[in-house]
């Protein structure tokens, strides 16, 4: 019962961080980037403390940690600068099938050697994003915006294959958020200095920045990482597929998101193609 309250918590914050993230960049409580780098930071520090209270050591290699710091940097610019015009239900759709269908890509590319079925769950999983994404009157999607979120993606697939094998999760963390926040931080002075951004930050977009950095992010990511041992790697990236459909709830019940036949119809197609990539068993 522990094991499942813990991961329901912890699918909940990963949902979370869309419902925050558009909530305080769509409302005009803060700018993209600057949302982004006050969720990095709080990230950061929340982990480190995690990491000084369990005695964990935050000397990290340093070519991982700077590969993992800019693909976290990566993810983060994508993400916020996205959820200027993405829903959060219809962002964290792209952004987790993005994710799932770019791992499975590298894994066949490394040899990995898909079954049938595994490349047909791919293919129905990438005609859904295309069929929620594609230009339609009873659903506008920005196609710069689904652009971004796809980079923000890539880059979390590429963090999470980055971070694969590490000895201590919880320590590689701290330290790719440390590195990540001191690499947005050119982003977001010449974003400013061009005046794509204003420099706007209001109380409520701090507070939601760093709720979503120090608690759905960091502690989120530290829960994750004490459950997953638990979990079979199958059952795992499946449960995953649940984010989205919360993220969806929550900016019905918080945003007041309007949720079309289109997006539903395009959000099953996905989850069943990524559920048949992850069920379907490898080619020996």
């Amino acid at each position: 019962m522990q094991l499942v309250l813990f991961v329901l918590l912890v699918l909940i914050a990963f949902a979370a961080n869309s419902v925050l993230g558009r909530m305080a960049i769509s409302w005009g409580y803060m700018d993209a980037l600057g949302f982004g780098l006050l969720r990095l930071a709080s990230g950061a520090a929340m982990l480190g403390v995690l990491c000084v209270l369990r005695r964990r050591s935050l000397r990290q290699p340093l070519v991982p940690s700077l590969k993992g710091g800019a693909a976290l940097t990566l993810y983060m610019i994508g993400f916020c600068l996205a959820y200027q015009g993405l829903d959060a239900g219809l962002g964290a759709l792209i952004l987790f099938g993005v994710v799932q269908i770019a791992m499975f890509g590298w894994g066949a590319v490394r040899g990995s050697n898909p079954s049938v079925g595994q490349m047909i769950g791919a293919g129905v999983a990438f005609a859904g994003l295309a069929y929620v994404v594609w230009p339609d009157q009873s659903l506008q999607v920005s196609l710069w915006d689904a652009v971004l979120m796809g980079l923000s993606g890539l880059g979390w697939a590429a963090y999470s294959l980055i971070g694969r094998g590490v000895r201590d999760p919880l320590a590689s963390s701290a330290v790719n958020f440390l590195w990540a926040t001191a690499m947005i931080l050119p982003f977001v002075w010449a974003a400013w200095g061009s005046g794509l951004i204003t420099g706007l930050i209001t109380g409520p977009g701090i507070v939601l920045a760093a709720i979503s950095g120090a608690v759905t992010s960091g502690l989120g990511y530290a829960l994750w990482y004490r459950v997953l041992p638990q979990l079979q790697p199958a059952v795992a990236a499946t449960i995953q597929l649940s984010v989205p459909v919360l993220a969806i709830l929550g900016g019905i019940i918080f945003l007041a998101e309007p949720v079309g036949a289109r997006l539903i119809l395009g959000t099953l197609v996905v989850l069943a193609g990524i559920a048949l990539v992850i069920w379907t068993p490898r080619r020996l």
